[in-house]
């Protein structure tokens, strides 16, 4: 995966757009933040939308599982 840098908030988060969201929208996908103790991931249509968390190893993990699919 490669990241793309989207926007860097006031909060100092910068959000990654990966290059596999290539789809015909290129709005029609996830973006990701990492914080020291946790990666947050929004819609990138609604980027001051809810946000979810979660522990970096299980971001990890589910990377690492969704890069053999």
């Amino acid at each position: 995966m490669i990241r793309k840098v989207i926007a860097e908030e006031a909060s100092g988060l910068e959000w990654f757009k990966s290059s596999y969201s290539d789809s015909s929208d290129g709005n029609d996908c996830v973006e990701v933040a990492a914080r020291t103790h946790s990666v947050l991931v929004r819609d990138s249509k609604d980027a001051s939308g809810p946000r979810l968390g979660f522990a970096p190893s299980a971001w990890a993990a589910f990377v690492e599982h969704a890069s053999r699919d």
